[in-house]
Formats: structure tokens, sequence, C-alpha cells
């Protein structure tokens, strides 16, 4: 009888591309597991090459790449990982996404346009996909272009306690950099007690790609430290003209918090001189040692993607990460 419960135990495996082994090495740690052996090579024409060294038929596969540039490269082998365990027998496979590539193409701004992040979900279905877990995802509605469970992680716990650790005695404001991620700002306002919310009314040129021109301030921010909060920071430019119009409104401070560290160029230069204080993101991203900055500060997402993905494993509650909040 002993045989046939072992033969039956689940088995946890988790498997990491090339993109950021160091994440991926801090989940498997804290699930208590090492990451699979895995080859993978370019030949010579750049196709990419991936084997494991040890089999995986019958595990619970949680297969970690972040999609950082270049990005074509990582989701191809993302995608060729995925194909290998669905051909090794591999019982469930869950695609983690701690940076979801292409999900700022989310809908038509105009026509001929492509709807990227469908695409993306749709070529991890077929490779064989069972499930995603994906962390702040650009918009919610994303969750719904995979057909099967996706598990949205929101890293703004993390980001806001640590604001509220070093800030919470001062008087503060939570600012929105655009009208349409109001809510998230909210759900920040109500984590930091209830502290005023502000947002940039801007525009943006569809012609011109990350370009956007940061408006007016709506909000009273006069006196206050501004948690100017945001998914992601590319270039830069949409935070450091919010930064710089806050600071004309009379804030007596800006810090920025936002979960995916692009840092495009010239997303650095542009932080290190713009009047923001400090620059709190999370390791979603790999940021090599060039692309960090004094008043940078990178807050791990590991304990959330190891938590998560014990709570699938054993079949437990993702929403309950969140109190409650799916």
């Amino acid at each position: 009888m002993s045989g046939m419960k072992r033969a039956t135990e689940k088995n946890l495996m988790v498997f990491s591309g090339r993109a950021h082994l160091g994440l991926a090495e801090e989940v498997a740690e804290q699930l208590g597991t090492g990451l699979v052996p895995t080859s993978a090579y370019e030949f010579a024409n750049s196709e990419i090459y991936v084997r494991y060294e040890e089999s995986v038929r019958g595990c619970d596969a949680f297969v970690i790449q972040s999609h950082t540039a270049p990005v074509n490269e990582w989701i191809m082998e993302h995608l060729i990982m995925v194909d290998a365990l669905k051909r090794a027998s591999a019982k469930r496979i869950t695609v983690v996404l701690p940076f979801y590539g292409y999900a700022r193409q989310d809908k038509k701004h105009r026509g001929r346009e492509p709807i990227s992040a469908r695409l993306m979900a749709d070529l991890f279905k077929t490779a064989g996909a069972d499930r995603l877990i994906a962390v702040d995802l650009h918009t919610a509605q994303i969750q719904g272009f995979f057909d099967g469970p996706v598990d949205h992680l929101m890293a703004m716990p993390i980001l806001s306690d640590y604001v509220m650790d070093k800030y919470g005695s001062e008087a503060l404001a939570v600012v929105s950099p655009d009208a349409g991620r109001i809510k998230v700002a909210e759900q920040w306002s109500n984590r930091l007690g209830g502290a005023p919310l502000a947002f940039i009314h801007k525009t943006r040129d569809i012609h011109r790609p990350n370009e956007s021109v940061a408006n007016r301030v709506v909000g009273q921010v006069q006196g206050r430290i501004c948690v100017l909060v945001d998914d992601m920071i590319d270039t830069g430019g949409t935070i450091v003209k919010a930064t710089e119009a806050l600071m004309a409104e009379g804030a007596a401070g800006v810090i920025v918090a936002a979960t995916h560290a692009i840092l495009s160029d010239p997303a650095v230069d542009r932080l290190k001189n713009c009047s923001a204080t400090e620059v709190i993101v999370t390791n979603t991203l790999p940021i090599p040692e060039e692309r960090h900055f004094d008043k940078l500060t990178v807050l791990s997402i590991a304990p959330l993607v190891s938590r998560a993905i014990r709570e699938v494993f054993e079949d437990g509650s993702v929403t309950s990460l969140f109190d409650g909040r799916a």
C-alpha cells in the first residue's frame, strides 16, 4: 500500500528559463526545492533548444520566466519549455509570469492593430499550459484572455507595507499617474490609512509610443508627500513628468512605487535627475547592476510568488493571499 501511496503523491517541480534565474532560484528555495536542471542553448541560427535533465512524468510543473528584453527571445524559450513538459508527460503545467510580455497591447486603439496580449495567452494554451500565475497585469481583464485558471497576484501589499513602515507618520497622498489607474490608487489609499487621492490628468498621442504629456494635478497634494503609484516604469517619461507636476503643485516630496522596473533607456538618467526622493520597485524583472542607482529600492516578489505556487500545488486558495480580495 505504501508503494501505491508514493506513486500517487503529487510531485512539485520548479523550472526556470534563462531570463531571470535569480528570482526563480529564490522562489524555489522558499518552496524548499531546487530548480530542475535544464539544458538550454541557441543553435547557430538563433533557434532555441531546451531539454530537462531529469524525468518530469506526472509532476505538477511550475515554469517561471519573466519577459524582459529581448522579450521575443524569452517568450519563445518559455513556450518551448512548456511544450517540452507537455511532451514529457507532466501532469499539470502552470506558467508563472512575474512580467507578462505584450500586456500593454490589450485592446485596439485604432483599426488594423493586433491584440497581442490575447495572442500571448493563446500561444501558452497551445503550447500546453493549464494555468497562469501573473503579477500585476497591465489591466485585470487580461485574466479573461486565457482559457483556464489565472491567478493574478498583486505586489501592492509588499510595496505599501514598505511605504507604511518608512513614511507612515508623514502626511501622505496617493497619486495615480493617469485617470485609468485610479482603482489601484484607491486600494493603496485604503492600505495607507485613508490617505487622500489625486491623479494626473494627462493626454497621450497614439501616434507616439512611450510618450505622454502630463497636464494638471486633480486633487489636493499641497504640503503632502505624494506616493506616485504605477504598474510599470518603462522609459520613465510618464513618472518624471508626473513628479514635476506634483512638485509644481506644492507637494512636500514624491516617492514612486511601481511593480515592474523595465527601465528602458533613458529611464535611469531621468529618475536619477528628477525630484522624486525614492523609487520603490520589485524584482519581477531583472535589474542589472548598471541600472541600479542611489534612490532605487528593490523589494523581492519571491515570497508572494512562492506562496501562490504553494497554494496552487496544495489546492488551496490563492485569493486568501489578498485578505479575501479576488
